[in-house]
């Protein structure tokens, strides 16, 4: 594969936007835990939208490198997770719930993200600071829909993936020990995604589906 500087430079953008990205993620985890009265994120120093406190350096820059060198776009990556003491959680929730939420948190701050992005393209493009053949242009739409796929594809309902945890969350107590049975091979449904293309339209339609509402809301050309 050919690498000269368009594509070198193109490699640094994403994989600054795939670092800022998961950042955001982590920190969602992070935020809503302390909120939530679990003092481990921030006494661990998670609480906070620097990168490097959440970035794992084989996780967030070796392997999205490396994925980027033989398959492009993105790549694939992740952060350091954020550890959470879920019976130091307020009494107010049951303590499945408050994880489930603290969960949640890491997806939907991707999400918000999305609309940040989607706000600022909008803002620049009606205050004439850009226009759609601005150089910047195509990567702030990528940033935004490589949101929406890290949004939905978190959300598989399988270990260590924080759908697992909500799935958790939201079952009846009696279909617990199914689950528990069922979590230990969630690292196989992982790897399942990523061997089998098909299964990936179960997050990329859905992401799809946001990135393009996150467009039509804000009237921006694709």
């Amino acid at each position: 594969m050919h690498f000269g500087p368009v594509e070198i430079r193109q490699m640094i953008v994403n994989l600054i936007t795939l670092i800022l990205s998961i950042s955001v993620h982590e920190f969602g985890h992070a935020f809503l835990a302390d909120k939530l009265g679990d003092s481990l994120p921030r006494r661990q120093g998670r609480v906070t939208l620097n990168p490097i406190a959440h970035a794992d350096p084989i996780g967030t820059i070796a392997f999205p490198l490396i994925s980027m060198l033989f398959v492009g776009g993105y790549g694939f990556g992740w952060g350091r997770p954020v550890q959470v003491q879920p019976s130091a959680m307020t009494r107010k929730l049951h303590m499945r719930t408050g994880h489930m939420l603290v969960a949640a948190a890491g997806p939907l701050m991707n999400v918000i993200l999305a609309l940040i992005v989607g706000l600022l393209v909008f803002v620049l493009l009606r205050t004439g600071v850009i226009d759609p053949m601005a150089p910047i242009y195509v990567p702030l739409l990528n940033a935004m829909l490589l949101n929406c796929i890290l949004a939905f594809f978190n959300l598989i309902p399988a270990p260590p993936l924080d759908g697992g945890t909500v799935l958790e969350g939201l079952l009846p107590t009696t279909a617990l020990p199914t689950y528990y049975k069922f979590a230990k091979y969630g690292p196989l449904v992982l790897l399942a995604f990523f061997m089998l293309p098909p299964l990936q339209t179960l997050f990329l339609v859905p992401a799809g589906f946001l990135f393009r509402g996150i467009v039509g809301l804000f009237g921006l050309p694709v």
